[in-house]
């Protein structure tokens, strides 16, 4: 306890560290995801090549292809744009299927009313089928949230700067607080994400809040569509 109370500016430090790698992963994951998901849901053929492919991405071990990166992107090996890519591809490899999921599950119903209204492909897309399937991207977005808090902490095996380094430096060192500190921070940071996304998803997604019925909810997207 001593020792966290009397590094709290260090723990501090590596939090916000910790957060500048995590943050960007999310947001490019889930931009990439979009086009990406509506292809496979789109497409049937493509649905198995593109998840098949993107599993197998996820299943590189995620060290390695920290050492990797560097060769590709020319970069240095402690370089955190290194980390960035590679949790946005792991993110990639997530939210490809929830966003062809989510996609999937809109109403046949409903977008053929859309379509019957008018709504162009382009059009219905963007105010008919993403609204609808938000609730399901933002389930999915909140695992890659979870999942890239956690994997920043892998890089610190390089040395790039992260609450990672506290175990490193704590196992080192042999201080059980430090090693603590780093797993309560990072826990703590990965929740305070999580409840970022569903405070951000309540305000953007009135719509889906539990005290609608799935229909209802639905009913209100079409009409908020038509009437805008």
């Amino acid at each position: 306890m001593n020792w966290v109370l009397e590094n709290l500016p260090l723990i501090g430090q590596r939090t916000l560290e910790h957060l500048a790698l995590s943050v960007p992963p999310i947001i490019l994951s889930f931009v990439i995801s979009i086009p990406i998901g509506w292809l496979a849901n789109r497409y049937s053929w493509s649905r198995g090549v593109l998840l098949t492919v993107l599993g197998l991405l996820y299943a590189i071990p995620s060290l390695p292809l920290f050492v990797i990166l560097p060769i590709v992107l020319g970069t240095g090996l402690r370089d955190s744009i290194n980390v960035i890519v590679a949790l946005t591809l792991y993110g990639v490899a997530l939210m490809v299927r929830t966003t062809a999921d989510a996609l999937g599950s809109v109403s046949g119903d409903v977008t053929q009313s859309a379509t019957a209204m008018g709504f162009s492909s382009w059009t219905r897309f963007w105010r008919v089928d993403l609204p609808l399937a938000g609730p399901v991207l933002l389930a999915g977005i909140r695992v890659v949230a979870v999942s890239t808090v956690s994997l920043v902490t892998v890089g610190a095996v390089l040395g790039i700067k992260s609450l990672g380094l506290l175990f490193t430096d704590g196992l080192q060192r042999n201080i059980v607080a430090e090693v603590a500190a780093g797993m309560v921070a990072t826990i703590a940071l990965a929740l305070l994400l999580d409840f970022a996304l569903v405070m951000l998803g309540r305000l953007l997604m009135p719509w889906s809040r539990a005290t609608r019925t799935p229909v209802e909810r639905r009913n209100r997207v079409t009409i908020e569509a038509a009437t805008s």
